[in-house]
């Protein structure tokens, strides 16, 4: 790895050049429709870190933004003007470009690196997901990243049939080629990584990768960074905070073909991974436990709603098995920056004062989805997607799983 920190005054001269015509290819082995490799700029890649750390700017956000403007750096621009549009009462807090190449510095300097949705060595199956990361701060060899892949999850205060179990399913499927995804976390995560280190395996992590959480497992993750993968979303410096968890694991089901649950209470973390898995449309894999341990309710809970009953490596890999022609439902493209210096799509229709006060009035505490809110409306996509824009950039809208959205109070 280079030891040279790209500057983002650089010129925009491509790593690999790309196109806008991003064919698909035919279904790979593992089932999931490949890309044609692309990369960013690097001066690309500097804006999009910008867009996503600037205040309100999630996935779907970062990603609506893209699609109406063209580019990040076109983004970057109309940001504040969209926050007054959308009703703020402060000031948009836009990321300094300092505060930016600090991070860039940094991490450059760590020897980890920014991966773009859709570049050759992001999570191909992370791709698959509705709104996936636009970046992750990754260490560790690319080569896991197209491999199949499977999450183990499961307590932190796991009993010692649990860690044993949860090594020798790590072991074998990675004897098997496949690579174990987990979260770092005390337990069922720390055996899963130890168990398949060598063999392949993947860490995602709540905070960034220069604040390791939790702290006992930091040598751990220095060895995962050396022989697998760790990777993170948040800021490089970010500490890790109770809100993180969730999206952290929405990645880990999201980079899987399937998610085991091995030991779960009623409210663990670990059955939001398995929630997670099947709004990805995922297989989610369970192991019974006696009905007397706490630590078994969540996991016997999923069997009974319909995961499948595992008790050893190979009951995940018929299951896998069968899903060689599986197409995820629904399918995220790569964003692409457009090349055109034309105003971008929809830009040019916006809505007047009385769409916009009769679209705000459609909106309310209770999730609606988008499509619905188009029809309802009268108005365009790209008029419905600007409008969101405001009320998001705003702080005023709330965004859910399958395309919903609501009013805050």
């Amino acid at each position: 790895m280079t030891s040279d920190v790209p500057s983002p005054n650089i010129e925009d001269t491509p790593v690999m050049a790309h196109t806008n015509e991003m064919a698909l290819s035919e279904p790979g082995s593992d089932g999931y429709i490949s890309h044609h490799p692309f990369r960013l700029t690097e001066r690309q890649r500097f804006h999009w870190l910008r867009l996503i750390r600037c205040e309100n700017v999630g996935p779907a956000t970062f990603r609506d933004l893209i699609n109406h403007f063209g580019s990040a750096e076109k983004a970057l621009d109309a940001l504040p003007a969209l926050s007054r549009k959308g009703g703020a009462r402060r000031a948009f807090h836009m990321a300094s470009e300092a505060e930016v190449e600090a991070e860039w510095t940094a991490l450059h300097r760590a020897g980890a690196r920014l991966v773009a949705t859709g570049e050759p060595d992001y999570p191909q199956a992370l791709n698959h997901i509705p709104a996936p990361p636009p970046l992750l701060t990754v260490m560790g060899g690319p080569e896991l990243a197209s491999k199949t892949a499977v999450a183990i999850v499961g307590s932190r205060n796991c009993s010692a049939s649990g860690a044993k179990l949860t090594e020798m399913i790590a072991r074998d499927l990675g004897q098997k080629g496949v690579v174990v995804v987990s979260g770092l976390a005390r337990g069922v995560d720390t055996h899963a990584h130890k168990a398949s280190l060598a063999l392949g395996t993947i860490a995602v992590v709540a905070g960034g990768l220069n604040q390791l959480y939790p702290r006992q497992n930091v040598d751990l993750a220095k060895s995962i960074a050396q022989q697998g993968m760790l990777i993170s979303e948040t800021p490089w410096n970010a500490p890790a905070r109770s809100q993180d968890f969730p999206r952290r694991n929405r990645i880990i089901s999201g980079i899987a073909m399937g998610t085991l649950v091995v030991e779960a209470a009623k409210r663990s973390g670990s059955l939001i991974t398995a929630r997670y898995a099947l709004e990805q449309g995922r297989e989610v894999f369970a192991i019974p436990g006696s009905p007397l341990d706490p630590r078994a309710s969540g996991t016997n809970h999923l069997i009974q709603q319909g995961a499948t009953l595992v008790c050893e490596a190979q009951d995940i890999l018929d299951a896998l098995a069968t899903q060689q022609n599986y197409t995820p439902a629904q399918q995220s493209l790569p964003l692409m920056e457009k090349e055109s210096e034309g105003a971008p799509e929809g830009r040019n229709a916006e809505p007047d004062e009385s769409d916009k006060i009769r679209f705000i009035r459609s909106l309310s505490l209770a999730p609606i989805a988008i499509d619905d809110l188009i029809r309802q409306s009268d108005l365009t996509l790209g008029q419905v997607q600007l409008l969101l824009l405001e009320l998001d950039l705003a702080g005023r809208l709330e965004r859910h799983g399958n395309q919903t959205v609501s009013i805050k109070a």
